[in-house]
């Protein structure tokens, strides 16, 4: 089991994301998926966020706001705590990343563009910045959504 952060920085309505086309075996190959990565050892979710931001954008994160909580269940890989961020506050430059392109999506957009299914659930969660932190499980056999309990509640995958 691993833990990730995830952290959707906002800017004129739009999300950075990364277009990950770079790495072969990626298991987010051809998907766009917002700056995060792997826990260091010793590290808060909120350092590694930072670290993760940083290294993959460039950019400095004034504030993030810790958002939720993703357990990720599959049948092809190992499973992963994924801790989801918002950030609206941040300094310094883009840079060229190692994973894929960095592009600017608009957020109503990036719903139909190439991204997991569960994904959605959790980017209508983070667009509503009333939503209070929150809890999700999705389970996955290959690339296929098979489940989501949201807050200990199943969610119907066909109303997704």
């Amino acid at each position: 089991m691993r833990n990730t952060t995830l952290c959707h920085i906002e800017k004129d309505g739009k999300y950075l994301m990364i277009r990950r086309n770079k790495k072969k075996n990626d298991l987010n190959h051809d998907k766009l998926v917002a700056p995060g990565g792997k826990f260091e050892d010793k590290e808060s979710p909120e350092q590694c966020n930072a670290r993760e931001v940083l290294e993959e954008t460039g950019l400095t994160l004034i504030s993030a706001e810790y958002r939720g909580i993703v357990t990720f269940v599959s049948d092809k890989w190992e499973t992963e705590y994924m801790h989801i961020f918002t950030s609206s506050e941040f300094k310094g430059e883009l840079k060229e990343c190692d994973e894929g392109e960095l592009v600017w999506v608009d957020k109503n957009e990036l719903l139909d563009m190439p991204i997991w299914k569960g994904d959605i659930i959790f980017l209508k969660l983070i667009a509503d910045k009333n939503t209070p932190f929150f809890s999700l499980r999705l389970e996955y056999k290959g690339e296929e959504l098979c489940s989501a309990i949201l807050n200990n509640r199943p969610l119907r995958i066909g109303e997704i």
